[in-house]
């Protein structure tokens, strides 16, 4: 009735229900506006401000800057339910959680909400509707469709900087999103074997003003420990756990995880895990009113390393108390979250699923940017799940791309616009150029290949000329002149545009950030232009000038060889990578058509190679079989993997090389101290007739030396029938080049 009403007044008012085109982000729920715009007085009333969210309140005052509070004036009214000032709006205000009111025309302003975070959500709405002093005439009603949502900082690798939190927390708060879960793997007193020990007073005092400014933003900080690696199931370790609960209550934190993911070992047992966890909720939870429910992250948290056989996840199930929120990443590690992929965890944990979604972390392709639109999720599942958060990358600026479009997915899915959203978040990061930065995250959105599989569409729009021109070139050697200056323009754009971005490091630090990619993005583009007048001076016979241009690309590749040797230098994934999906095997595969063409032609040897994988790994371990190989110098190296392997009985992984070399040594790291006596390792200077090669090993460091054998292939087997739990944190071959 109350929707009709609003329906018949909207017709003779001219405003519009559910509009899209009002200037906010999230999408609120339900709009009502009509034409026209309200100037924002010298002076107005504030009324209510004594009983309304104090952070509410003093982020109206700063919106309002030199306006005067006087007894004349708009009215603005501002509290939540219950409050003297907006009961006449209970009416109004939507029953859900975080919800709130929002009222403008000439004569009052009102900023209701259903809690002190819906009237803080009101405040949001309000700074985003203000543009040049003036408001629209409008009324929303708006409400969060997902309870929890927000950010878990829970990658590998450098964790954030403090500085770089504090200005994360500023623009949860500014998007709507109400939880940041702190659970960096590498701070050693999150993890082990550190996690029973308190902070230093440095980083305590950080903490605690992480606390404060989470709480300035209405953003709950989360703080997660993760003990299950070493944790003994013994009175002594839960009261260590505990206590270190109570040091972090000291600290101001309101809001805990612990998480049981990544290990191996007794830490996996689910009914120790859920009888921990019971107490904490009972001792320290539902003792302190002021806390929020306990989260945990499973260690079988997505689907695939499932095994309902052994009953783990049904076993968390039964035996959790129902208020604890159990964490889930997918059908895998790295997946898009599904109607049927979320049914079926729900019913085995009894709860809705807590989403941890790892997107745009890029722990496992460190040398990657993931720049590019969140899709994927279905949008019709928000009463199936708890909570929403993103696992960011390591960069935390260039994150904030993704991070703003989850806070527009989980705050209104079902009107959810991938692109838009994208675009968005882009002028909202980077206004003054936002063109060329929209432009970069384009073509640096994909993983490239990876042990997940998982991939992102990237320069999707360049992409029908791509096929058009490489399809028309390496088959005919011939092309349209529109495809030929559509990849010049694009080529162009990509010098130009990382010029300008650097050009704003010192306004904005997502510069400093992907500083390194905007070199080698820059000189892929010159490389392609250069790449592209080798094709015309092929076609002119004009040898001179094609020397010319060749000897500019090898010199070109070579910078581009230099910066992914110098920066980026993790152990992982070291180096730059850039523009993968479609524009460098574009300018690859043409530089090596027009190579050979002239090589045939004129009878030279011009080398045609780019750069290239020359090794091969084959595994019959899923978890492994699609890592990828790398190679700096005469190392050759499988990119480590992060989580727990499962390495079956007889599984076998090999690394095969390009030719025979004479071998130096092998290094081993499975992550465990004990000694692996059920592994074998071996070489083949045939990739036939094998022997076997011993090794020694330190802590968890196995080595080999090959004394310069000729070494076609090495080869390392799980030699026992049962399954054996490791992390392959190195396996790297050193030839005699």
């Amino acid at each position: 009735m109350k929707k009709m009403h609003l329906a018949i007044i909207c017709l003779f008012t001219g405003c519009t229900i559910f509009a899209q085109n009002i200037d906010v982000q999230p999408i609120p729920q339900q709009v009502s506006k009509q034409d026209g715009q309200i100037n924002l007085p010298e002076t107005y009333q504030l009324l209510g401000e004594t009983e309304a969210n104090p952070y509410a309140v003093q982020e109206l005052k700063d919106l309002l800057g030199g306006k005067h509070p006087a007894n004349t004036g708009l009215r603005i009214y501002i509290g939540e339910k219950g409050d003297k000032s907006i009961r006449k709006f209970t009416r109004q205000i939507p029953n859900q959680k975080e919800g709130y009111y929002l009222s403008i025309n000439n004569k009052e302003i009102i900023l209701a909400g259903n809690d002190e975070r819906g009237t803080y959500y009101a405040l949001q709405t309000l700074k985003q509707l203000l543009k040049d002093n003036q408001l629209p005439v409008i009324e929303i009603q708006d409400y969060p469709a997902i309870r929890y949502r927000g950010v878990v900082e829970g990658f590998y690798g450098t964790p954030w900087s403090h500085n770089a939190r504090l200005r994360q927390l500023q623009f949860y708060g500014e998007n709507k999103m109400n939880t940041y879960i702190y659970g960096p793997k590498d701070d050693p007193y999150h993890s082990s074997p550190n996690w029973r020990l308190p902070y230093p007073e440095k980083e305590a005092k950080q903490l605690q003003e992480l606390v404060k400014v989470a709480q300035e933003n209405e953003v709950d900080f989360v703080w997660a420990i993760h003990p299950g690696q070493d944790i003994k199931w013994n009175k002594e370790d839960r009261e260590l756990l505990l206590a270190k609960f109570e040091k972090m209550y000291h600290l101001g934190v309101r809001s805990f995880a612990v998480f049981f993911d990544d290990i191996s070992g007794e830490g996996t047992n689910p009914v120790k895990q859920a009888e921990l966890l019971n107490y904490i909720d009972e001792h320290f939870v539902k003792v302190k009113p002021d806390v929020t429910p306990l989260i945990m992250c499973p260690t079988e948290y997505n689907k695939s390393w499932s095994d309902p056989a052994k009953g783990y996840l049904t076993t968390l199930g039964d035996k959790l108390n129902p208020s604890i929120q159990i964490m889930w990443t997918g059908d895998r590690v790295i997946s898009d979250i599904t109607q049927d992929g979320i049914q079926w965890i729900n019913e085995r944990i009894k709860r809705p699923a807590y989403i941890w979604w790892n997107f745009p972390v890029s722990d496992y392709v460190r040398d990657h940017l993931l720049m590019g639109p969140v899709y994927g999720n279905d949008t019709q599942i928000a009463n199936q799940m708890s909570g929403f958060v993103t696992n960011p990358m390591e960069h935390a600026e260039a994150s904030k791309i993704a991070i703003y479009s989850v806070a527009s997915y989980a705050w209104n899915p079902t009107k959810y616009n991938s692109e838009k959203t994208w675009k968005d978040a882009i002028m909202n990061i980077l206004p003054d150029a936002a063109t060329e930065l929209e432009f970069f995250a384009a073509h640096n959105s994909d993983l490239g290949p990876n042990g997940h599989k998982y991939r992102r569409e990237e320069s999707v729009n360049l992409q029908p000329t791509a096929q058009s021109f490489t399809e028309s070139y390496i088959k005919n050697k011939t092309y349209t002149e529109k495809d030929f200056s559509i990849l010049q323009e694009t080529f162009s754009q990509m010098v130009e545009s990382s010029d300008i971005l650097v050009a704003h490091a010192d306004k904005n630090p997502i510069i400093v950030e992907i500083m390194p990619w905007l070199y080698q993005f820059k000189l892929l583009g010159e490389t392609g232009n250069e790449v592209l007048a080798m094709v015309k001076a092929y076609d002119k016979n004009d040898q001179s000038l094609f020397m010319r241009k060749y000897k500019h690309v090898k010199a070109l590749q070579q910078q581009m060889f230099q910066i992914d040797q110098t920066y980026n230098q993790n152990p992982y994934q070291p180096g730059i990578k850039t523009a993968g999906r479609v524009i460098k095997p574009l300018i690859d595969q043409t530089f090596a058509t027009v190579t050979q063409c002239y090589n045939q032609k004129y009878s030279t040897l011009l080398n045609a190679e780019t750069d290239y994988m020359p090794h091969k790994l084959i595994s019959d371990i899923s978890q492994i079989k699609n890592l990828p190989l790398q190679v700096k110098i005469n190392r050759i190296q499988i990119s480590p993997a992060l989580e727990v392997i499962r390495w079956p009985g007889n599984g076998s992984l090999t690394i095969e090389l390009d030719q025979v070399y004479p071998g130096e040594n092998i290094e081993i790291d499975f992550g465990k101290p004990e000694i692996a006596t059920w592994g074998s390792l071996e070489i083949s200077a045939n990739g036939k007739d094998w022997s076997k090669v011993n090794f020694t090993q330190k802590n968890n460091r196995l080595t080999a030396s090959l004394q310069q054998k000729p070494i076609k292939a090495v080869r390392f087997t799980n030699m026992q029938h049962q399954e054996q739990e490791i992390y392959l944190r190195r396996f790297i071959i050193t030839i005699d080049k």
